[in-house]
């Protein structure tokens, strides 16, 4: 295999003849030779007067060659190894019991919430407005809050540790070729519900266990050791070590460790709002009026700091859709997501406002909690704001939440539950809602037309990230307290997204079966 770096036009990318004849010039070889061109990395460059595309090609000539992955990974039968107690099945959590095996030991996954089937049940009537199921939503139950709000595995972080590996275990378990090589990598949540159910027989097959419904509202601990976990219906599960990968919206797991005066850290998270637009008109924007079918729904990445914090867009779904995320009753919570085919008419991202625990002086009474007690009454606030209906969103045109003014009508929006008109402007407090009206006006200057009336924000987006870090060792892993109790992925307050989380809970499984 030669590699090849060449650019193209958006049409041309399209063309596989074509680039053939331009991988066959460059290598000064006929084209007949070239027996198969595998894309090992795209991207998209739109900066110029036309965009273009970017390939980095394995061009292979006289043979046709099997993918290879660059990493090894063997699954044998763990059954009747020793246990480990893994609480919670999103991404962490799976991949740590993946992990175990690999270190022949047999992992035992609580997940809280219901499989993937029961729990697409619950989001049809969450999207309906007619129930919320406070452990199985978009944020509890199988696969955690990845599975059905978009599948991103794209990962900033180059130090954490192997996202390639990630990458073709999820492409192992039946994910799409382009994640091995996009430069942001995306499954969709239209496909990665099978992806996580593939993950689940992989653990089952080989003896672990995936048990759902099963809350865990106790760590058994004796001497500063883990011995197990206590679920709701009483059942206990006993294990020399715990992996704690509950994901950041598990309020209650926080409560728990600060009853047990197990220690916890405030650290600073992002909370805001959910802007949507039309998809056309972002593409406009980013493409300078020159998209074409041959070109992707345009995406987009703005940041600015606005009086010492920073205001950035977070989770920007191109072709997608916005998702009701709360998982407590009398709670507004919107979130983002988007099919593998990003097709929808409308692209939306959370704008998000930094928020450090100095901020949050009226909260000091909740020590380390004060983060978790203003995401919960901001949350509290907005369903304050919605009319009274379970998960109908307060909303306002973009426009007029900059100008302070209460919008007459609202444009359309893919938000299944319902909106209703509210002054955001006028009830999220100051620290966020001054400061996401300069950030706008700032993003406006950079993408011209971003503020209009077409648009449209949703209130509110708090699920950015922990507002707690569970202490660890940074060597072990293990809580600073407790032997044997790995605290793991975005509930920890160590790693954000699917991909990192991914990769801690891998090193979490590594770091307990060196315990072991």
């Amino acid at each position: 295999m030669q590699e090849l770096q060449l650019i193209f036009t958006a049409e041309e990318a399209a063309d596989n003849d074509f680039i053939q004849q331009k991988a066959a010039i460059a290598l000064n070889i006929p084209q007949k030779d070239i027996s198969h061109i595998q894309i090992i990395k795209k991207s998209i460059d739109a900066r110029g007067k036309y965009p273009l595309v970017l390939l980095k090609l394995g061009v292979f000539v006289g043979e046709k060659p099997e993918y290879k992955y660059e990493n090894e990974f063997h699954y044998a039968n763990v059954s009747g190894k020793e246990k480990v107690v893994i609480v919670g099945g999103g991404p962490a959590g799976l991949f740590a019991a993946l992990k175990l095996i690999e270190k022949n030991l047999c992992p035992i996954v609580l997940e809280r919430g219901k499989d993937i089937h029961e729990r697409k049940k619950d989001i049809a009537l969450l999207n309906r407005n007619e129930a919320l199921d406070e452990n199985s939503n978009y944020c509890f139950g199988e696969g955690g809050a990845g599975t059905f709000s978009d599948g991103k595995l794209f990962s900033r972080s180059k130090k954490r540790g192997n996202t390639q590996r990630i990458l073709e275990i999820f492409h192992f378990h039946g994910a799409q070729n382009e994640i091995l090589y996009e430069a942001h990598p995306h499954i969709g949540t239209d496909k990665l519900p099978q992806i996580v159910e593939n993950i689940r027989k992989t653990i089952v097959d080989c003896g672990g266990e995936v048990i759902f419904n099963a809350k865990v509202v106790d760590l058994l601990i004796n001497n500063a050791k883990i011995e197990g976990v206590k679920i709701e219906n009483g059942e206990v599960f006993h294990s020399k070590a715990v992996i704690l990968a509950t994901g950041h919206s598990a309020r209650d797991i926080y409560e728990l460790l600060d009853n047990k005066q197990i220690k916890l850290q405030a650290k600073g998270f992002a909370v805001g709002v959910r802007v949507e637009h039309p998809q056309e008109l972002i593409d406009d924007i980013q493409y300078s009026h020159r998209k074409n079918r041959f070109l992707p729904a345009a995406s987009y990445n703005l940041v600015n700091q606005v009086d010492n914090r920073g205001v950035y867009s977070f989770c920007m779904c191109p072709g997608g859709i916005i998702v009701p995320s709360a998982t407590q009753q009398k709670q507004v919570v919107v979130n983002g997501m988007s099919s593998s085919k990003r097709n929808s008419p409308f692209a939306n991202a959370g704008i998000v406002v930094e928020i450090l625990p100095e901020d949050l002086t009226d909260y000091q009474q909740f020590g380390e909690l004060s983060g978790l007690h203003f995401q919960q009454d901001l949350e509290t606030l907005a369903f304050a704001n919605n009319g009274g209906r379970l998960q109908t969103a307060p909303a306002q045109r973009l426009d007029d939440f900059v100008r302070g003014k209460l919008s007459a009508d609202l444009p359309e929006c893919s938000y299944l539950p319902n909106i209703i008109s509210s002054p955001m402007h006028f009830w999220l407090p100051q620290i966020v809602g001054k400061r996401l009206q300069n950030g706008f006006k700032l993003f406006d200057k950079k993408m011209k037309g971003f503020i209009t009336s077409e648009a449209v924000i949703l209130g509110v987006e708090t699920r950015t990230s922990s507002p707690i870090r569970i202490l660890r060792d940074s060597e072990t892993l293990q809580h600073v307290q407790i032997e044997g109790l790995f605290p793991c992925g975005e509930g920890s307050g160590y790693s954000g997204g699917i991909t990192s989380s991914a990769i801690d809970g891998e090193r979490a499984a590594e770091a307990a079966a060196r315990l072991l």
